[in-house]
């Protein structure tokens, strides 16, 4: 059984529609560490981080915002997620907007490293985050951690990404939102992109499935960054970036099971909730059930629900 670690990142700075800092509050509200010890695990809440005192950074982007406030969660992020990982636990990092996942993978490829073990990348989103600040068009730093993670250059601001994690070893599923200069960044790369033409021409599970058993082979480690406009916004509405066509209730259920069943998920996050924009709660809930089955759940345990 896994010792999970709650890590609440009240974030909001990424991006610029707010709301996103009330989500780790959604998320204990929601139950999510009694669904999870529901299914036999240890819960920990280390609480929700601040963001420490800001030091001067620069980018000659002038579009790019809040990027002291991004440099300052990052550093304080990554060493968290790396404490918490040093410790045997399991991390998983309640958002706050998809900025916090340039201090969560810091974190787990510094600890990765350390082990001498590969870091692998599992990206459920309906955007693929792949500019840099010097790309940026919009500024909003939520759109840039994936290619933090790749290596790709212009994050002088931040701290060196240990270990950048090489295009074989990262999966983006659900994508169906990329510009024109985030795809050539990427095909540059062979970074496997399953937009929606693969899941609806493959089904969601047999492309999870070879890219699992490739960490498997390679004795990885895993991390999972779950935006929740990876789901339709039919089903979760609860996002500030609703892209329509996103996957279904059950495509979702099946990426945690398959993720169960293999074992390798190491470190997850939980981005882009606002609570907000939430209809009574629905999208919070639907990512607590998620995590109910990534950490174990069967669908044949789901209690019926009044009409």
């Amino acid at each position: 059984m896994a010792r999970c670690i709650l890590i609440g990142a009240p974030i909001d700075s990424g991006q610029r529609r707010p709301g996103c800092l009330m989500g780790p509050a959604a998320y204990r509200v929601a139950g999510l560490a009694q669904a999870i010890a529901a299914e036999g695990h240890g819960v920990e809440d280390w609480g929700d981080l601040a963001l420490p005192a800001l030091r001067p950074v620069t980018c000659a982007n002038p579009v790019v915002h809040s990027l002291a406030e991004t440099v300052g969660w990052t550093e304080v992020l990554m060493d968290r997620v790396d404490d918490a990982l040093s410790q045997g636990g399991l991390p998983i990092i309640l958002g706050g907007d998809h900025s916090l996942a340039l201090g969560s993978a810091a974190g787990a490829a510094a600890f990765a490293e350390r082990q001498g073990r590969p870091l692998f990348l599992l990206w459920l989103d309906a955007h693929s985050d792949f500019h840099t600040p010097l790309t940026s068009t919009s500024g909003n730093l939520h759109g840039t951690p994936l290619a933090y993670i790749a290596g790709r250059e212009g994050f002088d601001a931040f701290p060196p990404f240990p270990a950048p994690v090489p295009a074989p070893r990262i999966c983006m599923f659900g994508i169906r939102s990329v510009d024109p200069a985030e795809q050539a960044a990427m095909l540059e790369r062979d970074i496997a992109i399953n937009d929606m033409r693969v899941i609806d021409e493959r089904g969601i599970g047999a492309p999870l499935r070879e890219f699992l058993a490739a960490c498997r082979a390679a004795g990885g480690m895993l991390h999972v960054s779950l935006d929740v406009d990876f789901l339709d916004p039919s089903i979760a509405p609860g996002v500030g970036t609703t892209v329509p066509g996103g996957t279904t209730f059950r495509e979702a259920h099946l990426v945690a099971e398959l993720l169960h069943d293999s074992g390798l998920v190491s470190s997850l996050d939980l981005v882009e909730l606002n609570p907000f924009l939430d209809d009574r709660g629905m999208t919070a809930r639907l990512m607590v059930d998620l995590v109910g089955s990534i950490m174990g759940r069967k669908v044949f345990d789901r209690p019926t629900r009044a009409k």
